[in-house]
């Protein structure tokens, strides 16, 4: 009888995406015995603030990852909507709305012509996404030819590089309150349920009447909104733009949402779990930084935990099924 419900209890931890968060807690366990003092409040506040732009981002790479595509123009709609942000705003808090909705509307343009190029053109999601970001690319170093102008509206800095009352960044609340709304879609609206419908099966999806091709299209608009959020709060954070601010989030978006449960096949997993992959994959290049690891080793490192991560998930998920 304890060992059914040993087993029980064992799928439910696996299926309910609790692994990742045991994985975090092993993580930061090392990185405190590693470094001494890793854990005080103040730098846990700091991780807390640099995971928010990569957990803002993973939300669309998430619903993008669910249906089975993938999205790898992320990390240049974030750098176009940081040098936008940047230049719009030019450190006048007068300006932040108008930057916000140029950001956006550059971020839903980019997910139209994404959904376009999947629903409509039948382009693979990693040809057509890698294609348009390298477009945008061109783009935003026409625009910015080289030299990207403008800085952040003081308003922007406080919220996205302090704590408020030194507890925690305003940054962190935005992104807190955009991942409950993006695990309440997930979980408790049709919408959601289609998202998992169409990952699991396409075909299936549509001979029950879903209509695969708008919720396709849909998610590639808002995995680029989100990118779009993301570049524009980065803006706020370094306190200007930079050519190169995004580089790193197509490869670190997809970590978190695989390493946080969700299959790469589409159709299992959630943001619940994407959560923790943010905050996992910030901790290991934080780390890795304070330990002195040259640039090539941060990412070499990076690259065998993120692979020895999702072994143990799969592994796990695989022995109790």
């Amino acid at each position: 009888m304890k060992s059914k419900s040993l087993h029980a209890f064992k799928v439910k931890l696996a299926t309910s995406q609790l692994m990742v968060y045991i994985i975090l807690a092993a993580v930061l366990l090392i990185a405190q015995i590693a470094s001494p003092g890793y854990l005080q409040f103040n730098h846990v506040a700091g991780i807390l603030r640099l995971s928010s732009f990569l957990g803002i981002a993973a939300i669309g790479q998430t619903f993008a990852i669910l249906t089975g595509g993938i999205d790898l123009s992320i990390a240049n709609v974030i750098t176009f909507a940081n040098v936008i942000g940047a230049q719009v705003m030019s450190g006048n808090d007068a300006s932040i709305p108008m930057a916000l909705l140029l950001v956006v509307c550059m971020g839903l343009v980019v997910g139209i012509v994404n959904g376009f190029g999947v629903k409509f053109l039948k382009i693979p999601p990693f040809i057509m996404t890698l294609g348009v970001g390298t477009i945008i690319q061109g783009i935003f170093l026409i625009y910015t030819k080289g030299a990207p102008k403008g800085n952040a509206a003081p308003a922007l800095r406080q919220m996205c590089g302090q704590s408020l009352f030194g507890v925690v960044s305003g940054i962190v609340i935005v992104w807190l309150v955009l991942a409950a709304a993006a695990i309440v879609l997930l979980r408790k609206t049709p919408y959601g349920r289609k998202i998992y419908a169409v990952g699991i099966s396409e075909q299936a999806a549509s001979f029950s009447g879903i209509n695969t091709g708008a919720i396709t299209f849909s998610v590639y608009i808002l995995s680029a909104a989100f990118a779009a959020l993301a570049g524009f709060f980065l803006v706020g954070y370094t306190g200007t733009s930079f050519l190169d601010v995004g580089t790193s989030y197509n490869t670190s978006s997809i970590a978190a949402v695989v390493i946080g449960g969700t299959a790469i096949t589409g159709g299992k997993g959630g943001y619940v779990g994407t959560l923790a992959g943010a905050v996992i994959m910030t901790v290991l290049n934080d780390f890795l930084t304070i330990v002195n690891i040259p640039e090539a080793g941060r990412q070499i490192a990076q690259g065998v935990i993120i692979l020895a991560l999702v072994l143990a998930y799969s592994r796990t998920k695989k022995n109790s099924q």
